[in-house]
C-alpha cells in the first residue's frame, strides 16, 4: 500500500494517500479460546487504524466531539469490506496499515491491511459518511484541507 495521488485535481490541489501504519500486540482478550483474534477484534483494530490516520492529519475525535461535532457532523462507517486471509494469534505484533482510496462530497473511502511483517492476514475496504442530524452532507473544507497537497507541501 504505497502513498499515491487519488481523485483528480481541483484547482491548485490534489488529494494524496500517504499510508499511515501502528503497530498492535494481540492480547489474550483479543482472541477465543483456541489463541486465534476473534473476528469482532479486527473490527476495533481497524477503528484504531482509522482514528490514527485522521489524527495524523489534525482530524481529532475529541475535537468534533467537544464541538458537538466540528460544523455539526460526525464520521459514520456505512460500508465495510473485510477478507479474512490469515489468523493472527495471541502474542503476536500485528500493523494496520491505512490508506485513503477516495475523497467524495459527502464520503471517504478507506483502504486497510492488517499485517504480521510482510504477511497481509486482512484487508478490508471501508466507506466512511460524513452525517449531520441524521443525513449526509458534504465533507467541511476545514476536514477537505485536511487530505488536500498544493504543488506538494501538505496544507496547514
Amino acid at each position: 500500500m504505497a502513498g499515491h495521488r487519488i481523485g483528480r485535481p481541483s484547482g491548485d490541489f490534489t488529494f494524496v494517500a500517504e499510508p499511515q501504519r501502528i503497530d498492535i500486540r494481540v492480547y489474550y482478550e483479543d482472541t477465543d479460546f483456541s489463541g486465534v483474534v476473534y473476528h469482532a477484534s479486527y473490527l476495533r483494530f481497524l477503528e484504531r487504524g482509522r482514528t490514527e490516520f485522521l489524527r495524523a492529519r489534525g482530524i481529532e475525535h475529541r475535537g468534533i466531539f467537544a464541538e458537538g461535532g466540528a460544523g455539526g457532523f460526525h464520521f459514520v462507517v456505512r460500508a465495510m469490506t473485510i477478507e479474512f486471509l490469515r489468523p493472527a494469534r495471541m502474542d503476536d505484533m500485528i500493523s494496520v496499515v491505512t490508506n485513503l482510496s477516495a475523497v467524495r462530497g459527502a464520503s471517504i473511502e478507506m483502504g486497510q491491511q492488517i499485517r504480521r511483517g510482510d504477511e497481509v492476514l486482512l484487508t478490508a475496504e471501508v466507506k466512511i459518511a460524513v452525517v449531520a442530524e441524521g443525513k449526509a452532507r458534504r465533507i467541511p473544507e476545514e476536514v477537505l484541507a485536511k487530505f488536500k497537497v498544493v504543488r506538494g507541501a501538505h496544507v496547514p
